[in-house]
């Protein structure tokens, strides 16, 4: 069984994961060959090898599920620092402005903890403690409305790239219409 990218066993799909290899137990302890079971169960022949030789190894123990491998690599006590620390805001930090990123809090994280998370990581650690992301409540002061749409009617059209014809190319540099 292949993984999702990033994914692994939902704590469901480990409990249903676990009951087969206890059933791929049942099945060694009766002298079975690896090569019954896997039909039978409905599994790959290297997956049954692999658990007779965790079963072997370690007994029915040996092929229980280890529990889910994403523990939170912060306790309670470092998380509510973190938020205090979040809150003081990034100036008091050394960061120049008010933003916090999901890069910032990543390198805060690792000063304050010694942890090192990713910056996916980060996210997924903030959002299961509550925090989102921010948008300004209103506009800047400092924003002028004219200039911005004389921006998008003069210098955007300049600067955007042109769209490539809709009819057949070429994949040789050396014809024109490759271009």
């Amino acid at each position: 069984m292949r993984y999702a990218q990033g994914g692994g066993l939902t704590d469901a799909e480990r409990t249903t994961r676990e009951r087969l290899r206890l059933q791929a137990v049942e099945h060694f302890e009766s002298g079975q060959k690896n090569a019954e079971i896997a039909p039978a169960l409905r599994i790959s022949v290297r997956s049954v090898e692999r658990w007779r030789r965790a079963w072997r190894e370690g007994g029915e123990a040996g092929v229980l599920s280890k529990g889910s491998p994403g523990r939170p690599r912060l306790n309670e006590v470092q998380v509510a620092r973190l938020e205090r620390e979040l809150e003081r805001g990034p100036l008091a930090h050394g960061w120049t402005d008010q933003r916090w990123t999901l890069a910032r809090i990543k390198t805060l994280i690792g000063r304050l903890f010694h942890v090192s998370y990713t910056v996916e990581g980060t996210w997924r650690l903030l959002k299961r403690h509550g925090w989102s992301w921010q948008q300004p409540t209103r506009r800047a002061i400092e924003r002028d409305d004219d200039a911005v749409e004389v921006w998008k009617k003069q210098t955007w059209p300049r600067v955007r790239a042109s769209r490539r014809s809709a009819g057949p190319g070429s994949s040789s540099k050396t014809r024109p219409g490759s271009r």
